[in-house]
């Protein structure tokens, strides 16, 4: 049986989690480790294959005192380091996980000094940017030349680095999630939210946000709808951002309104959103999840890889740019309950050519779909709706 370090964002991310459930359930017959909190336990304790490294444990703690002379970040390092050489591989998977900050050559070495580029190294469901320092996207050509294999989830991405021999495309991991069905009546509209501040591109623009979405919910409200203001994300402020909106909605339409915090309750989460009538969706997974179980979804964009995957998709229905959402009117909103809906069949279907590569080593699952190829043509020529 090998064994497969994962790198991911383990910061109890909703998306970011359903990567990894994603993955270890595509093969059962290899053994994951995952270098995250102790909280993953509970997140992902149904995955029987994966083991969760605790980077915070008692022992861990214990040692870093005898350790004095590493500091928390140096010591961290090391025990990375010491793990990824102990498996048979590394996958990377997440999306936004190629984004220039301030810290990005401190990253970089990181990168460099923990991942044995001599081992396996798989990039699957990313997207590069945004960046603005051409050395930026320099280095990562030199690195990404040495991975085993990168498969993007938007064109943009594909088309930085498709003259590399190992970069591919296939549209968002996510959109391979089985679909559900929630019938009934009452069912509420979704609001996925954010703290935009939390984002450096994004500051000052919480008061707009926070109001704007609070009028779109009292629209729908005035409809007869529910409403739920649902967290995918402590640690980015969704859930300070939730309790924000809250707080505005007028006295005589709060009953109707109520909040959803996801935390470790993976399956819980998910059927939430399968079980709305419509979901208003600035957190990404959102959009995404809401067009596989087949629901009307608004996208509020906030970053340009919303926009991408949009075009990609051929999303055909209306959304709005967070940064210039202040005239957006909530009637606009509420009137996309009948048309933002998007077909997602083929989109499933290659989504699976993320695993293209890995499945040649670590063996296909028995339950994988056969997947149809990509190029960017046939990205362009997908089914849609609105």
């Amino acid at each position: 049986m090998k064994s497969i370090m994962i790198h991911a964002y383990t910061k109890l991310n909703l998306g970011d989690d359903l990567f990894i459930k994603v993955l270890c359930e595509r093969y059962p017959d290899t053994r994951f480790i995952l270098p995250a909190r102790k909280e993953y336990k509970q997140c992902l304790a149904q995955l029987p294959n994966l083991t969760v490294y605790p980077i915070e444990s008692i022992w861990v703690r214990g040692v870093r005192k005898l350790l004095k002379k590493w500091n928390d970040v140096d010591f961290q390092k090391l025990l990375l380091k010491r793990l990824a050489l102990r498996c048979d591989g590394v996958v990377q998977i997440g999306g936004s996980m190629y984004m220039q900050g301030e810290g990005w050559k401190r990253d970089y070495a990181w990168k460099l000094d923990v991942f044995d580029t001599s081992k396996p190294f798989y990039v699957l469901g990313a997207n590069f940017g945004p960046y603005t320092d051409d050395q930026f996207y320099q280095k990562y050509r030199e690195l990404f030349s040495t991975y085993t294999d990168i498969c993007f989830r938007d064109e943009y991405s594909h088309e930085l680095y498709k003259d590399l021999g190992n970069v591919r495309l296939a549209p968002d991991i996510i959109f391979q999630h089985p679909q559900q069905d929630h019938p009934g009546t009452g069912k509420p509209v979704v609001f996925s939210v954010i703290k935009p501040s939390a984002r450096d591109s994004l500051k000052g623009l919480d008061t707009m946000y926070y109001n704007k979405i609070k009028d779109i919910a009292v629209a729908f409200i005035q409809e007869g709808h529910e409403v739920k203001l649902m967290s995918f994300c402590e640690y980015e402020g969704d859930e300070e951002a939730a309790r924000a909106i809250l707080s505005l909605i007028p006295q005589q339409y709060a009953d109707r309104v109520s909040l959803y915090f996801y935390k470790t309750n993976l399956e819980e989460a998910v059927s939430l959103l399968a079980s709305s009538s419509m979901i208003i969706a600035t957190r990404f997974h959102a959009m995404i999840l809401g067009w596989v179980f087949g629901k009307p979804v608004f996208p509020i964009a906030y970053s340009d890889k919303t926009i991408h995957v949009m075009n990609d998709a051929h999303f055909t229905g209306t959304y709005a740019d967070l940064k210039t959402m202040e005239s957006l009117e909530p009637e606009s909103v509420v009137r996309s309950f009948d048309t933002n809906r998007l077909n997602v069949t083929v989109l499933a279907r290659q989504a699976e050519k993320h695993f293209e590569k890995l499945d040649n080593y670590l063996g296909k699952s028995k339950n994988a779909k056969e997947a149809v190829a990509i190029t960017p043509a046939v990205f362009a020529r997908r089914g849609h709706e609105s």
